[in-house]
């Protein structure tokens, strides 16, 4: 329009922007406008907005607003309460309807306002209006909803389109509420939903087989997805790069790297060009395995393809160069990447420093600069590492003093790495001047360094002040984990201070700690070693029993018991003569995947021999060979024993000749044993008991 913003918008424009508290009400009815609230203004400023009208041939009109005025009244940028006193105010005219476009705009306003309960209200209302709805206003709310964290209302909507509003949704939609379902990770739903649409006959797109593939690797169901691709063609769908690479990522992740290959192979077939991020899966997946040669020439192939290899690219094969100990290899693959950075160089020094190479280590970091990077914090602490590893103090002292001379700050894993070599050479007075150094530098020590020195402590039997220490690390916020209790634990138990290390483990319980497998597996393995050294538990009268409980306590929170505790728990409970529960026991373990030794089988048939049932033991040694067990001396000298203790001396006489024949060789207790009782045998006519 020649004059520009026509007067209900002028109006309702100065009304959004004023500024005093009063409102500015509509004066507009539909049969005239109070054109005359002052002498002043009625002529002259009216006649100017309304030029040129015929100012009274516009008075007579009987509804003058339009859906196209309102149109762009709603598109301005206003309030949502002015916008819908506009929209109000237009339905009360006379002879005016709502367009689809006004509900449109407005609609949208509103849903990516967050009043999605309003926007549903007014479609509602378009509706009972009987406007024809189209598909590109359900879609704005249900991505409305999705933004919103409301998946299960987008799901509601898109049945509600053709159900209720009669709109028939398009692969658009579907699309729209399958990428809601998986950004949300729903992937049930995502998947169920995308048969639902093939069901009703809905074409899918690339781009929907690429939500559904997402989603069926989510749920780590690789295999529906690699089908997926061959159905595709099915509905005239061609595979694009990214469908290649989700599936080809995947593969990689489950170390399924010749199916990814393939997969890259056919992708090219396909014209699909894959990028350097495709190429870096494989290449990480074929280090993973340790197909070093492989990697290698995938990067010359990418290279050969005009893909240039990237930081990560390098970096992945540098990794795994070094992990496999190819250290020379990485060596000469860094001096070939155009632009090397200290991530790479730092993995090259890293591989040097495992592989015991600290004087090549130290030439690779001084030589750093002359590939345009610096060594950094991490570059430092990994040469003091592998310093302090291999016991040379100084050097990683100096080499500290070297970092700070460069500025480049140590930071609390430096200061921890030289507090722990210092400890365990028994430095103590040095190990506190470094953390005072530590401290004074604004840097405090974190549960990694606490925990080194209540380690170093607890080994050194220096329990008071660890637990000072323990103390005055909670004092800091710094919060103890189950490390830092764990090493209490082992000290106190080592040194057969059992009731201590119960106190400790009901505090790490009441402070909302989880144990852990070594946790469960010191305590239960300190109740029954204490145990079978006959020695008493002032805690807990049976330990045996509190090893059990432990042992439930451990399964039900889903960690599997050590070889050592659970040979030490079928031992404590023949040692009872409760071999039946060890036998339950054992049945529990294997349910959890523990496979019984020699060591277990000797326990039970020790427990069985105690109990006097010697059938039992000799019929468990006959399980044995069928098991593929190998029964050693010690299961033929429990045997021998127990048959000399109730006068068998024929049988153990057999069973010496039978182990002989298998090439056990007795040893001196199996020669004592058969000795003793033949001499008590001859001499007094009795058995020894």
């Amino acid at each position: 329009m020649r004059f520009g913003i026509p007067i209900v918008e002028r109006v309702l424009i100065r009304r959004h922007y004023r500024q005093s508290g009063y409102l500015f009400s509509l004066f507009f009815t539909t049969n005239h406008m109070e054109l005359n609230s002052s002498k002043e203004d009625s002529e002259n400023e009216w006649e100017s907005l309304l030029r040129p009208f015929d100012l009274e041939e516009l008075r007579k009109s009987l509804c003058w607003v339009t859906p196209r005025r309102l149109l762009r009244l709603l598109e301005l940028p206003l309030d949502i309460s002015t916008l819908l006193q506009a929209f109000n105010w237009a339905s009360s005219q006379r002879g005016y309807s709502h367009t689809f476009d006004v509900y449109f705009v407005l609609i949208k306003k509103l849903a990516e306002a967050g009043k999605l309960k309003m926007a549903e209200e007014l479609l509602q209302k378009s509706r009972e209006e009987g406007v024809v709805l189209r598909e590109c206003l359900f879609i704005v709310i249900m991505r409305c909803y999705g933004k919103s964290g409301l998946p299960g209302a987008a799901v509601r909507m898109l049945d509600e389109m053709l159900e209720k509003y009669e709109c028939i949704p398009s692969f658009r939609s579907y699309n729209v509420v399958l990428d809601i379902l998986v950004l949300a990770n729903c992937h049930t739903a995502a998947v169920n939903l995308f048969y639902r649409m093939l069901h009703k006959g809905v074409p899918p797109t690339t781009f929907t087989f690429s939500i559904v593939m997402k989603s069926l690797c989510s749920v780590k169901d690789v295999d529906s997805a690699r089908s997926l691709l061959d159905k595709m063609g099915r509905y005239g769908c061609v595979p694009d790069s990214i469908v290649y690479q989700i599936l080809i990522h995947v593969f990689c992740k489950e170390n399924r790297i010749q199916q990814a290959l393939q997969l890259l192979d056919d992708m090219l077939l396909m014209g699909c060009p894959p990028d350097a991020e495709t190429f870096n899966d494989i290449i990480h997946g074929l280090c993973r395995i340790g197909h070093l040669d492989d990697a290698m020439k995938l990067v010359e192939r990418m290279v050969n393809r005009g893909i240039e290899p990237n930081a990560l690219t390098y970096g992945v094969l540098l990794q795994g160069l070094c992990k496999m100990g190819e250290i020379d290899e990485a060596r000469s693959v860094l001096s070939k990447v155009p632009s090397p950075n200290t991530v790479m160089c730092n993995t090259v020094i890293h591989g040097y420093v495992m592989a015991g190479r600290l004087v090549e280590a130290k030439v690779l970091k001084d030589t750093m600069k002359q590939n345009g990077c610096h060594p950094d914090v991490f570059t430092y602490n990994i040469m003091i590492s592998g310093l302090c590893k291999e016991g040379r103090l100084g050097l990683a002292i100096c080499l500290l003093n070297e970092m700070e001379a460069k500025n480049c700050k140590p930071n609390v894993i430096t200061y921890t790495i030289l507090i722990n070599r210092l400890c365990k050479d028994g430095h103590w007075e040095e190990a506190n001047n470094m953390v005072k150094e530590m401290y004074s530098k604004g840097l405090s020590l974190n549960t990694i360094g606490y925990n080194c020195l209540i380690n170093n402590l607890c080994q050194n039997r220096k329990f008071d002040e660890a637990m000072s220490l323990l103390e005055k690390m909670t004092e800091e916020g710094c919060k103890p984990d189950i490390c830092t209790y764990n090493s209490l634990i082992t000290g106190l138990c080592k040194t057969e201070h059992l009731e201590e290390a119960f106190h400790v483990y009901d505090n790490l319980l009441l402070k909302g700690v989880v144990a852990n497998s070594v946790t469960y597996n010191t305590l239960i393995k300190a109740l029954l070693q204490q145990g079978k050294q006959n020695k008493s538990v002032k805690l807990h009268q049976d330990g045996v029993d509190t090893a059990l409980e432990l042992f439930e306590k451990m399964r039900l929170n889903g960690f599997c018991p050590s070889m050592a505790s659970c040979n030490l728990l079928v031992d404590g409970l023949c040692r009872k003569r409760r071999v039946q529960d060890a036998l339950d026991l054992l049945e529990k373990l294997l349910q959890l995947g523990f496979k019984p030794d020699i060591v277990t089988y000797n326990c039970l048939m020790n427990g069985m021999c105690r109990k006097g049932s010697m059938h039992a033991a000799l019929s468990l040694l006959e399980k044995l060979h069928a098991e593929g067990i190998v029964p050693d001396i010690v299961t033929y000298n429990i045997l021998i024993s127990w048959h000399c203790k109730v006068n068998l001396l024929d049988e153990a006489s057999s069973l010496l000749n039978r182990a002989v024949n298998i090439g056990i060789v007795p040893d001196e207790r199996t020669w004592n044993v058969l000795l003793h009782n033949v001499l008590k045998e001859s001499i007094h006519g009795v058995p020894l008991l």
